[in-house]
């Protein structure tokens, strides 16, 4: 039998071109139509058991192995980011505003070999469940993919996810146990005051002057509110307010978002953002209201997985590619939902590239994909001869 190294050697220029139409024909969050026929007619035609329509456009696609054993489940993310293509790449994206600027192209196509390869070679235990999963992009597939019950329909001991890592060498694997991504929270902040003429604001009350002793305000709430100790960031990202030059505005909005590795911190910051808005209204003889919407939770490897994912990733790389104790990151990742209803691990593979993610520029590399997809099909492997044992957090 071909080894697994080999055949991702052999199949290399052919998975190149899966990846490359993929990134050809972006889509954004739940609107992964083509994206997910083409995952399908694949599957369906490896002999896999493919179940579509999960969350939308979501896939399911379960392979039996030889004998009784572990189930494990393999994700990859599916959709693209509203972001314009700045490229002249001859397989650059057709759908104008709208690209793989994160790679989500190459993690569907890693998956995708993997399970090409362990459909021919059938040498594992138990069950693998490839996971196709829309709507990463701030909007909540995994989410729905588990309220729609993807963990009671299709069983597994273990959940498992992998994105490529601007900044790191190629290849370099980086997982640890705990808090690996942050959560993400959205709020929106608006100001209502009395609007007037520009030439007599004592008359009325001023929205943005208040907007900006705001915007002030909120730069102390990690520095003097959060320990340390406990990583935070605060970010305004929007502003809107006012549309005559000689007007005082009667509405500002604001909005953005709090990152935070803990649930602690996360409602230490919103209380706080909420006593900062309260004085700020009274200072400044305004109106603000302050609402919360939470999108992603906290990103948590648990124990045993993150062990196991190290120890295949060292197995195929040696001990000196696998980093596990790098610095979690504050972006978010609602993988965090699978983590939250399944025990298991996510992990960081180094694309080589220092273009970072969500650039207009960025492209994946596909020097990255064979080994990718050698990490799926070896944590398949061991999982399932082990994995049952194992999965505790």
């Amino acid at each position: 039998m071909e080894t697994a190294q080999a055949f991702f050697s052999r199949r290399k220029e052919a998975h190149a071109g899966w990846r490359r139409h993929l990134h050809q024909r972006p889509e954004v969050a739940f609107q992964e139509h083509d994206t997910a026929e083409f995952l399908a007619r694949h599957l369906h035609d490896m002999g896999l058991k493919v179940d579509t329509g999960i969350a939308g456009t979501g896939i399911v696609a379960t392979l039996e192995g030889n004998a009784p054993g572990a189930s494990v489940g393999l994700r990859a993310d599916m959709d693209a980011l509203p972001i314009r293509e700045e490229s002249a790449l001859p397989y650059r994206s057709g759908r104008d505003g709208v690209s793989h600027a994160c790679g989500h192209d190459g993690h569907m196509t890693m998956l995708l070999a993997a399970a090409e390869y362990l459909s021919g070679a059938r040498d594992f235990l138990g069950t693998v469940r490839f996971i196709f999963q829309p709507a990463e992009e701030a909007e909540g597939g995994g989410r729905r993919m588990v309220e729609e019950g993807l963990f009671e329909r299709w069983p597994v001991d273990a959940v498992f996810g992998l994105h490529n890592w601007p900044g790191l060498p190629l290849g370099t694997f980086a997982a640890r146990p705990g808090p690996v991504m942050a959560a993400m929270d959205l709020f929106t902040i608006t100001i209502e005051a009395r609007g007037v003429h520009a030439a007599l604001p004592h008359l009325g009350t001023d929205a943005i002057v208040a907007a900006g002793a705001l915007v002030s305000s909120m730069q102390s709430i990690v520095s003097r509110t959060v320990s340390a100790l406990q990583p935070a960031v605060v970010s305004l990202t929007q502003i809107h307010g006012g549309n005559s030059l000689n007007a005082l505005p009667g509405e500002v909005v604001l909005q953005g978002t709090v990152r935070a590795l803990s649930d602690d911190t996360r409602a230490m910051v919103q209380h706080r953002l909420r006593r900062i808005a309260d004085g700020i209204s009274v200072a400044h003889d305004v109106k603000i209201s302050l609402a919360f919407e939470p999108r992603y939770p906290v990103t948590v490897n648990a124990v045993d997985p993150a062990a196991r994912a190290t120890e295949v990733a060292a197995s195929i790389w040696g001990d000196e590619k696998v980093l596990r104790d790098y610095e979690p990151s504050m972006a978010s990742e609602d993988f965090a939902f699978m983590l939250n209803a399944k025990t298991g691990c996510y992990a960081w593979i180094g694309n080589g590239n220092d273009t970072p993610l969500h650039n207009p520029s960025f492209d994946f590399n596909d020097e990255l994909l064979p080994l990718g997809a050698l990490y799926w099909v070896t944590l398949a492997r061991s999982w399932s001869q082990t994995g049952t044992g194992r999965s505790g957090a």
